[in-house]
């Protein structure tokens, strides 16, 4: 029997998004894709102020064992689920992740500190517009752009769109998270993948997670932007389920 895989989507957006890569993994595992607080079906939930709070409401969700895949955000706390419970995370999976979202004198590969304040600025007077424009940035430079963009407001139609509140506070959380200090405690076999045009978190920041994690491969994705599990959907679920079904060395 395989391994649970347990799915975390990114900032803005709701389980719902993993619905057709869950479709093509179920014939052969158990998906379990999970709404971030304040999100989807938590729309009632207060999304935590830091990234190692949200670990703790995440945890009481995970199997006792699981993969683990995050995007954006969601690698984001799957980086910090691997780093507090190793023992129930057997391997992750980081899709278009980084460490830390905001460039700073000690981290070149993020969004310059101007940029998203202006970001946030837009996010306070026109939520709606400025999610629409972030999915629109999210896309830029990628195959398949239209269709990406209609799944994308599917799942958002279907699943939900957060708060104001949600929004807001989600933007405090990718402000404050740097998980640099943390990523080479953890162990767990990792792969990473990335999309080459990615203008939210750029692939550099990729390779950075593959050079600093105790076990890790990046694969970078060409024409891929954010959303690399829409765009490239054959490509990624064949990477995907060669890197889940490894046998563990120490199986």
């Amino acid at each position: 029997m395989t391994t649970p895989l347990v799915l975390l989507h990114g900032f803005a957006f709701n389980r719902c998004v993993f619905d057709s890569l869950c479709a093509e993994l179920t014939p052969t595992r158990t998906c379990l894709a999970l709404d971030l607080p304040g999100h989807g079906g938590r729309n009632g939930d207060a999304l935590p102020r830091s990234i190692h709070a949200l670990q703790g409401d995440l945890q009481e969700y995970l199997p006792p064992q699981c993969d683990l895949l995050g995007w954006s955000l969601g690698g984001q706390a799957a980086l910090a689920l691997a780093a507090s419970c190793p023992e129930r995370v057997r391997r992750l999976v980081l899709v278009t992740t980084t460490p830390r979202f905001i460039a700073g004198d000690d981290w070149a590969w993020g969004m310059a500190s101007e940029v998203f304040a202006d970001f946030r600025r837009r996010m306070q007077c026109d939520p709606e517009a400025t999610v629409r424009d972030f999915l629109d940035l999210s896309l830029r430079g990628s195959r398949a752009a239209s269709a990406q963009r209609a799944e994308l407001t599917r799942a958002l139609r279907e699943g939900g769109q957060p708060g104001a509140e949600t929004l807001a506070g989600g933007l405090d959380l990718l402000a404050r998270t740097d998980l640099a200090a943390l990523c080479p405690r953890i162990a767990t076999p990792a792969l990473i993948i990335s999309g080459e045009y990615d203008r939210i978190t750029p692939s550099a920041a990729s390779r950075w997670l593959a050079q600093n994690l105790g076990s890790a491969r990046h694969l970078e994705l060409a024409r891929a932007a954010h959303c690399p599990f829409l765009s490239h959907g054959r490509e990624f679920l064949g990477a995907l389920e060669a890197f889940l079904g490894e046998r563990d060395l120490a199986a």
